[in-house]
This record gives structure tokens, C-alpha cells and sequence, in this order.
């Protein structure tokens, strides 16, 4: 190494700046008077440097990942406690649960409980809907030939969406839950009042014709009804909402704007008739008299 006073130190010191600066002055007029000769110099600046880059670049993420891995290590005492705690408690309520199911699979066989029929169901593709004289309906890609029928309920994932109103071959058209056509009976859960729901083409549908001696309240849950045996009971709706004071409605659990799979089950409600009262005559059509042909009447006529 040379050795260098520190006066010539400091000079050269002093001397960087300036140096720099000429620098870059000349080789932005020359850039400027060689456009092509400096952006080749350019390029060939970049690729040079670019492996660099490359490598500060991996390096960094190396680093941030390493950094992240300690933070990461330092929680895993806590939360692997956190997990034996909660284990424990789903432990706890797992041997409750089997418990309760093997007391209720003995009463069920104490009591010959008569279980219902499981409903058959068509799972399909949802499509938008470009006509029909709906305006909140949707196509199913499933018909007849898939064992849809008029009168089907839908069901998303976390709740009711709608019925079938018209079916094809290959397609079935579900009306929603919140078209203005839509008029279902359904129960508050936690009041145990019966209401209509209504649909208005918004979002949540409004609440008509509850008990003015139970309304309801704000966050219970609305369940279908059976009472007019076009739903079975307890299928999940949404819950109770205030948008202004004695205006509920109910938002659904289901986002009917972002449908893409339906499921369609035949729960067969038309299917199930009460038996016939005691005394019940059953009405037979009354005698109609054989007409006679017109030549015989008119035979008899000339006879009399």
C-alpha cells in the first residue's frame, strides 16, 4: 500500500464531489449527443449488475425469511400451549357428544322413533339469468333428467337461496329468496312466533305479519316453516335486522349475489296427506241414467 500524507488525503477528499459531478455531466451530454452508443453502454451497465442484484436480492430474502423463522420460533412455546388447552376442551366436548349420541340412539330404539325420509338432492352449476319474468332468479344446470321438479328447494352451503319455478330437460330456474314474488312462512327461533317473509328485490328481505305481542328481535334467527307444507321445518334463513325502528328484515346466511353450486332436494311435502277423520263417508259421484239413442226416443215418441 502507498503510503499518502494526510494532506494529499484530504485533498483527494475534497476533490470527489467535484470529480463525480463532472462526471456525470459528461456523460449526460454524451448520452445526449450518441443516443444509440449510450444506451448501449446502458445496457451493458445492467446486465453486468444484474446477477448482483440478483444476488442482494435473494440475499435479502434469505434474511427476511431467517428473521421471520425467529419471530415465528419465539411464539411457538405460547401457542403450542394454547393448542394443548384447546385440545383438552374439544376432548372434553367430544366424549359429551358421544355420550349424548349413544343416549339418544337409546331412546330412539326405546320409543320405535319412526325416522323421516332422507330427501333426495341434485347438486348443480349456478348460471346467471338473462330472462324469465323474474328479477331475482337464477339457472341451475339441472333439469328432469336430473330429477329436479317444480317446487324444489334450494340450498346453499349455510342456507336457504330460493325454489324451483320452472324446469326444462337441462335446466331449472330457482326463484331467490329475495325476489319480490317471494312469500314464504317462516319462525323467529328465539320467539317462537311465526311471520311471512317477503321478498322486495333488495338485498334482505322484510318481515310481515308477526305478532304485535312478540316482535322480533335484533340477531335471532329465521328458520323456515312448515305451515303452509310447501318447506320443511328449521331450514336456516338468516337473522333479524333493524334498518329503521319497527322495520325488520332478515339477512340472509347465504350470499345470493356470489352463487356458483346449488343444491336441490325433494323433501316431497306434496307427498304427505293427513289420514281421513273418523266418520268420514267418502263422496261417490252420483248415478247418471244411460242415454238413450235419438231413433229409440223417437220411435217411443211415434208409439205413444
Amino acid at each position: 500500500m502507498i503510503p499518502v500524507s494526510i494532506q494529499v488525503r484530504q485533498a483527494l477528499g475534497k476533490l470527489v464531489l467535484p470529480v463525480l459531478l463532472l462526471l456525470s455531466v459528461g456523460i449526460i451530454i454524451a448520452g445526449q449527443a450518441d443516443r444509440k452508443l449510450a444506451d448501449t453502454a446502458r445496457m451493458y451497465v445492467a446486465d453486468a449488475l444484474a446477477p448482483l442484484w440478483g444476488l442482494i436480492a435473494h440475499t435479502q430474502t434469505d434474511v427476511s425469511h431467517l428473521v421471520q423463522g425467529i419471530k415465528d420460533a419465539r411464539h411457538l412455546a405460547e401457542e403450542n400451549a394454547k393448542l394443548q388447552t384447546e385440545n383438552a376442551k374439544l376432548r372434553r366436548w367430544y366424549d359429551v357428544a358421544v355420550s349424548l349420541a349413544r343416549e339418544n340412539d337409546s331412546l330412539k330404539t326405546e320409543l320405535h322413533w319412526v325416522p323421516e325420509p332422507t330427501p333426495a338432492f341434485v347438486t348443480g352449476r349456478v348460471v346467471a339469468d338473462s330472462g324469465g319474468m323474474y328479477a331475482r332468479a337464477v339457472l341451475l344446470v339441472a333439469g328432469t333428467t336430473s330429477g329436479v321438479h317444480v317446487g324444489n328447494v334450494a340450498l346453499a352451503t349455510n342456507g336457504l337461496a330460493g325454489r324451483v319455478t320452472e324446469v326444462g330437460p337441462h335446466a331449472a330456474r330457482i326463484l331467490l329468496i329475495t325476489d319480490i314474488a317471494s312469500r314464504l312462512p317462516i319462525e323467529l327461533e328465539s320467539s317462537h312466533a311465526t311471520a311471512i317473509m317477503a321478498g322486495d328485490n333488495s338485498p334482505m328481505p322484510r318481515l310481515m305479519y308477526y305478532p304485535q305481542d312478540s316482535r322480533p328481535i335484533e340477531g335471532e334467527r329465521v328458520v323456515t316453516s312448515d305451515q303452509a307444507g310447501a318447506f320443511p321445518m328449521g331450514l336456516p334463513i338468516g337473522t333479524v335486522h333493524y334498518l329503521h325502528p319497527g322495520q325488520p328484515v332478515v339477512q340472509p346466511f347465504v350470499q345470493l349475489d356470489k352463487l356458483t353450486m346449488l343444491r336441490v332436494f325433494d323433501f316431497g311435502q306434496s307427498e304427505i296427506e293427513p289420514p281421513d277423520a273418523p266418520g268420514h263417508v267418502p263422496l261417490t259421484r252420483p248415478h247418471r241414467p244411460l242415454a238413450l239413442p235419438f231413433k229409440t226416443l223417437l220411435g217411443q215418441g211415434q208409439e205413444g
